[in-house]
């Protein structure tokens, strides 16, 4: 599997509906820096990340209301204006991205790369991150296992190497078939 190219955008959140009848927008949060949203003038809207036909939106307010984003924005003053944009993905380009500890990667940097055991045993390749809330689950391509669902937290990540397209894990016990 080829390593996907960095997307034109990081995903910040997708429209759930309007909120209220002055065109505010109820959005459920993908990011682990929500607060961020307070500090930024403008944001992309669109279907995908991954396409570059994503619309500018200056971003007039924004709250926080029962663990989701309300924002309005200043192309969309009306409640029926904004009712056109449920289901848009709230985007933001990479340059404007909150900026990564040393030790930190984002998920799609993790796409394509290699997954091996600490023994240097290569398990296949990560082809998706679930993100279920408790932690991560890395989904592998296997050859040898077929698809492999294997949690990421700090008992079983070990390392990720960007420059070596490497991500090695501890495997919790009993994960793979004898």
């Amino acid at each position: 599997m080829p390593k996907r190219q960095n997307p034109k955008y990081l995903l910040l959140g997708k429209i759930e509906r309007p909120h209220g009848i002055r065109g505010e927008l109820r959005i459920s949060l993908l990011t682990a820096y929500p607060e961020r949203l307070k500090e930024l003038e403008h944001v992309y809207l669109g279907a995908d990340p991954n396409r570059p036909n994503a619309t500018r939106y200056t971003i007039d307010t924004v709250r926080f209301h029962k663990g989701a984003a309300l924002i309005k924005f200043e192309e969309a003053p009306t409640r029926n204006e904004a009712e056109l944009l449920r289901g848009q993905m709230v985007m933001i380009d990479l340059a404007h991205a909150v900026p990564l500890e040393e030790d930190e990667v984002y998920l799609y940097q993790l796409i394509g790369l290699k997954v091996q055991t600490e023994d240097g045993a290569e398990l296949g390749v990560l082809r998706d991150v679930l993100e279920t809330g408790a932690n991560d689950v890395y989904i592998l391509d296997s050859p040898q296992y077929g698809e492999l669902l294997i949690p990421a937290h700090e008992e079983t990540l070990i390392d990720v190497d960007l420059e070596a397209e490497t991500v090695t894990m501890r495997l919790p016990e009993g994960l793979l078939p004898d």
